[in-house]
């Protein structure tokens, strides 16, 4: 029997066959390093991390996410469809192994578990937002306020490599990598303070395509618990 084991999910992110998966996560660091690399001066490293981010107003793709401990050992692997359009509205829907969804429009947040039957309502508030839910709106001043970062062109050009270190030492993230293939983001690698690591890999990406409003709102289906908190 499998259990729900503590990760860093989406909802924390917003609100705060396993072994391919395992091997393209690990293997893709390496083939981003092979090749020329130049390093950008810290000023100018944020500078095109904001460039690169800036470019998206919408995005839509498929995501692996991969938990593992500090040991090596593979927590648990997610398939994931995120849904991205600026300013606020976030799509991020876990498919396998345990159904849910989080979705906000930037006023609301939902919290939809379908095994539990039941969605959870919350104000949203942009700017108690956690990291990745920052970079993937392109809020670089949180960013900048927050976290040293470096980073440059990788494979003589062909990508980018951004690395992002916490000013605060009680900061929950030791390291934050990105990784980028021309302009599009590839990845992201999250070292957490406590020696767990959580990678997510963006595939099938449709970059600046319409997306409607009504995706980043959820009407709950009848026969739900809907825990309602947006008024608090």
């Amino acid at each position: 029997m499998q259990h729900r084991i503590p990760k860093l999910s989406f909802k924390a992110v917003l609100n705060s066959a396993v072994l391919k998966g395992f091997a393209t996560l690990l293997v893709l660091p390496l083939l981003l390093l092979s090749g020329g690399t130049t390093a950008l001066a810290q000023p100018e490293a944020a500078n095109k991390l904001e460039e690169l981010l800036g470019s998206i107003d919408t995005i839509q793709a498929d995501v692996r996410q991969l938990i593992m401990e500090s040991t090596g050992g593979i927590l648990e692997e997610s398939e994931i469809k995120f849904k991205l359009k600026r300013p606020d509205g976030f799509y991020w829907e876990t498919i396998l192994p345990y159904p849910e969804l989080i979705v906000t429009d930037g006023v609301t947040l939902w919290n939809y578990q379908p095994d539990l039957l039941q969605v959870t309502i919350e104000p949203w508030d942009a700017a108690r937002s956690e990291l990745a839910a920052q970079l993937l709106n392109g809020r670089m001043d949180e960013i900048r306020a927050d976290y040293t970062i470096t980073g440059g062109a990788v494979r003589d050009g062909e990508g980018w490599e951004f690395f992002l270190e916490p000013l605060d030492d009680a900061s929950l993230y030791r390291r934050v990598t990105l990784y980028f293939t021309g302009t599009q983001l590839t990845s992201i690698h999250v070292d957490n303070g406590n020696g767990q690591r959580t990678f997510w890999e963006f595939f099938n990406h449709e970059i600046n395509l319409p997306l409607d409003d009504a995706l980043f709102v959820f009407i709950p289906p009848e026969d739900i618990d809907v825990i309602d908190n947006s008024a608090q």
